[in-house]
């Protein structure tokens, strides 16, 4: 058994290999805390929480810190025109982001820093960096020196004399406009914080540095992130800390965006879809399965389309599911083991496209077992389903989604009780031996995704796999 995980760095798929036996050190670049999240921000999120349910399975002791970004020049921006201290706007977006990952079944992280927890921390690493001739102090500001870092930009794969370095209003005293701020100097109105530089505060890129050390030490095995975050984010966070003398992250992992008509979801763009007005449109478990199914490589074009499309989807399982349990009497616990072929699938860069697949064989093979009576097949395959659905963080009858799972039951009522005055009067036109009638509803339903089951005690519907 080898996990494979896809490297930014190596830019190829390589073998798992980590650190420390048995153990998987993980750090996430989480939530900077502007706003409330939308459905791609969460999406990262949950990517991750499939890696990390992934490696439990397999047997690691996973550590997996996910930061929080509370100090930013966007936060400072919101407070001033809000007129609402930063800290108020931070914590009121953390928690939107901490109801969401809940929301959507994610697991909570081992730890959860603040950057604003962490000044000490960051302070010690621009002495490091200062000593080593790697940084330097200009105007209260403290730079990077990408110069003085040959490896700079392999993560990015970029030319160091053709980039274009972001930087913010006030970063004065630059030996080279692509240098990149460790530390802002103060200014009126902002937070800061005592350095032996003077007073501000910290840079994005040295917060998650700081962090990663302190958490998981000089080395660990992945970081993770979206896209967006290789270059500059990722890039200075790898120049800092290696600079600084750290091994730092052994695999780059990216998850790619949610997308709505070929462009990032994001806030600037006024195109974003806050998790707290979905879940109010849609069951968190499918939306859940929405944003966990496809590849964590692969963008996702946002659409109520495709929405449905996946709500139908995890209706067939769900429902089978369901069934299952109804003829067996109470509960089927999940197998001790997935199947071979769903391992496989996970064990390549985490394949759940394909994983899934393997979760609707299944799906269809317990549902033949059903038709034909047999309850020891139909058992046995759902014990199956709830294993792999357990990895994916999507079983209907985890403690998680039990609340979930009585609303899916009072769904599965309603449609039931109209489905069957449908069903009578085709029983009824039957009777008269109207079949032109009873073929015709029989089509109408099979048309809306219904799949119609003649048996010795009449006719039953379930959702067509």
């Amino acid at each position: 058994m080898t996990i494979r995980l896809y490297d930014t760095n190596a830019r190829q798929i390589r073998d798992f290999a980590p650190l420390a036996p048995g153990c998987v050190s993980i750090y996430l670049c989480g939530a900077t805390v502007q706003a409330a999240p939308h459905i791609g921000h969460i999406r990262s999120g949950l990517n991750f929480d499939i890696m990390r349910r992934w490696f439990e399975y397999r047997g690691y002791a996973v550590t997996f810190i996910r930061n929080v970004t509370d100090i930013d020049d966007k936060i400072i921006a919101k407070s001033a025109d809000q007129g609402r201290p930063w800290w108020a706007i931070g914590y009121e977006n953390e928690r939107a982001f901490n109801d969401g990952y809940t929301a959507l079944g994610c697991l909570p992280p081992t730890y959860e820093p603040r950057a604003t927890g962490h000044v000490p921390e960051m302070i010690e690493m621009m002495r490091g960096l200062i000593e080593r001739g790697h940084a330097y102090e200009a105007d209260g500001n403290v730079y990077f020196d990408v110069r003085s870092y040959p490896d700079y930009l392999q993560l990015s794969n970029q030319e160091l004399d053709n980039l274009r370095q972001p930087e913010g209003e006030g970063e004065t005293g630059k030996r080279d406009q692509r240098d990149f701020a460790l530390w802002k100097a103060v200014k009126p109105g902002e937070p800061s914080w005592e350095t032996p530089w003077g007073r501000g505060r910290p840079g994005w890129h040295l917060e998650c540095s700081a962090m990663a050390h302190k958490y998981l030490g000089e080395a660990f095995d992945i970081h993770g992130g979206g896209l967006d975050l290789i270059f500059p984010h990722h890039e200075n966070e790898i120049a800092q800390a290696k600079a600084y003398g750290d091994d730092f992250a052994q695999y780059w992992v990216h998850n790619a965006w949610v997308t709505m008509s070929g462009e990032k979801m994001s806030k600037s763009l006024g195109n974003s879809v806050l998790v707290s007005e979905m879940v109010k449109a849609w069951r968190p478990i499918v939306l859940r399965y929405y944003l966990g199914t496809p590849h964590y490589r692969s963008m996702i074009e946002y659409s109520e389309e495709s929405l449905r499309e996946a709500e139908q989807a995890f209706a067939r399982i769900e429902g089978f599911v369901q069934r299952v349990v109804e003829l067996a009497g109470g509960a089927v616990e999940p197998s001790t083991e997935v199947p071979p072929a769903f391992a496989e699938a996970m064990d390549d860069d985490l394949g759940v496209p394909q994983a899934l697949a393997v979760v609707h064989t299944t799906v269809r093979q317990g549902n033949s077992a059903l038709a034909a009576d047999d309850k020891e097949a139909a058992v046995a395959r759902l014990a199956e389903v709830r294993a792999m659905l357990g990895v994916l963080g999507l079983d209907p009858l985890a403690a998680q989604w039990s609340g979930e799972a009585e609303k899916g039951e009072d769904l599965h009522g309603v449609v039931d009780s109209l489905v069957r005055l449908v069903l009578d009067q085709r029983e009824s036109a039957r009777g008269r031996k109207d079949w032109a009638t009873a073929d015709a509803i029989r089509d109408q339903l099979n048309q809306s995704g219904l799949a119609i089951e003649d048996s010795a005690q009449g006719p039953r519907w379930t959702l067509k796999s």
